[in-house]
């Protein structure tokens, strides 16, 4: 068994970002790049599975940037075989739909039988690449999903919703979008990142893949959100009440 795993290279959770000057986009120069938490997440799923004798081989796929190598360098020190990077060039706004598309025609090449994936990347927030990928390759999906066990041709993904927890059986290949719970990533080892030096990294383009990458949405503006104002002290509930009415106008 075969599993694709997507990963992105975004901006290291850590750090706090700023609007560029001109407020139309996010200002990434000289700012620490990380492998998206929630892809992190995936990739050692990925893993997992392997070390129990589920999945023979784990190839990841990014899409982005030449500096998007690095992300794949960490994900095959986790523990994955190989890497595809699709790369564009940096100052292309890749969108979900433009990913979606990519990694459509990568399984097509592939044909893994089990496709794992972030629920989102913390810098777009958009968690919509999964959808639209299994909506392009008509693949079940299972999204959100905090466990998930595989059983020959099929996997038991229990996910979160807004109610609790539900419980889906999916026919392979299927579509598997991580949240935090799903487990905790490892620490890459000295010589696990040694050895992912040696592993292999295929390069494509969109254009070799014969995918048009171009946005459909445009950004407006980015600006910081608005300053809260300093919260005050009531000395009764009554005060409380008025405020609550009158000020906040909640009640």
């Amino acid at each position: 068994m075969k599993a694709l795993v997507s990963v992105k290279r975004v901006v290291d959770y850590n750090v706090k970002v700023s609007p560029k000057d001109d407020n139309s986009g996010v200002n990434l120069n000289n700012l620490k790049m990380s492998l998206n938490p929630f892809c992190e997440i995936a990739v050692e799923e990925a893993v997992r599975l392997k070390e129990k004798g589920v999945i023979e081989e784990i190839l990841v796929v990014s899409i982005g940037p030449q500096e998007a190598q690095e992300q794949i360098r960490a994900a095959l020190a986790i523990g994955a075989d190989r890497g595809i990077l699709v790369k564009v060039e940096s100052d292309i706004e890749l969108q979900p739909l433009a990913v979606a598309k990519c990694l459509k025609k990568v399984f097509d090449r592939e044909q893994p039988d089990l496709i794992l994936m972030g629920k989102q990347s913390i810098d777009g927030d958009n968690n919509q690449t999964g959808q639209m990928f299994a909506a392009l390759a008509n693949l079940p999906q299972g999204t959100f999903a905090s466990e998930l066990a595989v059983n020959s041709n099929h996997v038991t993904v229990t996910r979160e919703v807004d109610g609790g927890f539900q419980t889906l059986r999916l026919t392979l290949p299927a579509v598997i979008t991580s949240d935090l719970r799903l487990n905790e990533p490892r620490y890459a080892s000295l010589p696990s990142i040694m050895q992912a030096k040696k592993k292999q990294i295929h390069e494509t383009t969109p254009e070799e893949l014969d995918v048009d990458i171009a946005p459909r949405v445009s950004v407006v503006s980015v600006d910081f959100p608005p300053e809260r104002p300093e919260g005050v002290k009531v000395s009764s509930v009554d005060e409380l009440l008025e405020k609550l009415k009158n000020e906040a106008k909640v009640i």
